[in-house]
């Protein structure tokens, strides 16, 4: 009982600390997560009789504490982006997933296969954990809250990418499955991977989530208001608009990842002024926040439990490679005809920060199935996401606050003062990205 205890008292002193450090963090070059995943590993080094946080050993329990982290993020990621969708305004978000993401797992499989020597589905699945950004810890390089104006180029960009690859990034994940040896032949399980993993999976999640958004709007929106959802209620809508979305989507074995981010899209498209949205967000937001802590704690303590002790130098130089060379060199690639300027390019570039979506993946391809070398795997993504949320958490207030003040923006910062001071904010360009 005394160790239930104190694991309360931990997770209550990590919960008020996630609901204050943020804004006191605005000023300095450090991020939240950095103090969590230390937090967890001074937890699991000391002599505590504490559960083992062992991602192996408990791959479902990983799985689906990931997996609802990731939905509820998703969900809070398309309620805040206030731009329409259209080819031209997304522009930007939809080349990094279309043509960045898969330039980059295509880049990464055939590095770590060819020159890391890891076998082929094995390198693939690793391709495709790393390959998309999270919306779960690149709060600071995203939009702010829904209709604050907050959306520049970069902002936009960053949180639209978010939003799409991590549904996206699943066919490749299906695809280092089917490269498994198995008893049906090779041409067999490809065709099989097309014709479902891609075709169907992808429209199934495109449909299901635009049918889920325009459902519940109606429901939300349209009823007559005599029987319409009470206000106080918003939160608890919030909710059921991230699992009904996931979970008939998965259900139909479409992407649920996919149909959760389109069904919020969707859903803030109806009524885009109204102020459900900002209720909606801020509750799960929270939500968001307390799964992190849980997630990052655990994090940390595999850390000093043993995760990277299967780390070689090859798999520090592929986490490091993909940080440093190939998502920048590809980002700008990717980004070079569009009139975005050299800054925002960069930036966009740059910030392609790895979390807890990597995490899902390779608990999600594991449980399905064995793969001979999982825990240098994991050892691997352990070590690209730690220096992620080292590298840009310590970088990414400075260089925002850069951004802004060369595009002649006031700061994130300067704008919370404002606002503490009940002074109206200059509304930033929303204009879309070309």
């Amino acid at each position: 009982m005394s160790l239930y205890n104190l694991g309360l008292v931990v997770l209550g002193v990590a919960i008020l600390a996630v609901a204050w450090l943020p804004s006191l963090l605005k000023k300095y070059p450090l991020s939240y997560p950095v103090l969590f995943v230390g937090l967890g590993a001074l937890v699991y080094a000391l002599p505590l009789d504490l559960p083992s946080p062992d991602p192996i050993t408990h791959s479902a329990f990983a799985t689906h504490l990931t997996e609802l982290c990731v939905i509820v993020a998703l969900t809070g990621t398309g309620l805040k982006i206030d731009r329409k969708f259209s080819r031209v305004r997304w522009r930007a978000p939809l080349k990094l997933v279309l043509i960045l993401m898969v330039v980059s797992i295509a880049g990464f499989w055939v590095v770590a296969w060819r020159l890391a020597g890891l076998g082929v589905a094995s390198a693939l699945l690793l391709a495709a954990t790393l390959a998309p950004t999270d919306p779960v810890l690149a709060g600071d390089v995203q939009v702010g809250k829904p209709g604050e104006g907050r959306e520049d180029n970069v902002r936009f960009a960053l949180t639209g990418e978010a939003g799409l690859n991590d549904g996206l990034a699943f066919p490749f994940v299906h695809l280092a499955l089917a490269l498994l040896p198995a008893a049906v032949p090779v041409l067999d399980r490809l065709t099989d991977w097309a014709l479902m993993d891609v075709l169907y999976r992808v429209g199934a999640g495109i449909a299901g989530g635009w049918l889920a958004g325009k459902v519940l709007s109606f429901l939300i929106f349209d009823l007559p208001h005599r029987i319409r959802i009470n206000p106080e209620a918003y939160g608890f809508v919030a909710l059921a608009v991230t699992l009904t979305a996931y979970g008939v989507t998965e259900l139909l074995h479409g992407y649920g990842f996919l149909a959760v981010f389109i069904a919020a899209v969707t859903l803030r498209t109806h009524e885009r002024s109204h102020e459900y949205h900002t209720e909606m967000h801020e509750f799960t937001d929270q939500l968001e926040r307390l799964l992190i802590v849980v997630i990052l704690i655990l994090f940390g303590g595999a850390l000093v439990r043993g995760l990277l002790e299967p780390l070689t130098w090859r798999g520090v130089g592929l986490g490091l490679f993909l940080l440093f060379l190939l998502r920048p060199m590809g980002g700008m690639l990717t980004l070079w005809r569009s009139r975005l300027s050299w800054p925002e390019q960069l930036v966009i570039s740059f910030f392609g920060i790895r979390g807890i979506g990597s995490f899902f993946y390779l608990a999600y391809a594991i449980n399905q199935q064995a793969f001979p070398d999982s825990r240098e795997l994991w050892a691997i993504t352990g070590f690209t996401v730690l220096a992620s949320i080292i590298l840009h958490g310590v970088l990414a207030t400075p260089v925002m606050n850069w951004l802004d003040r060369y595009h002649g923006r006031p700061t994130t910062q300067e704008l919370d003062e404002q606002a503490q001071a009940g002074e109206e904010p200059p509304r930033q360009s929303s204009a879309a990205p070309r």
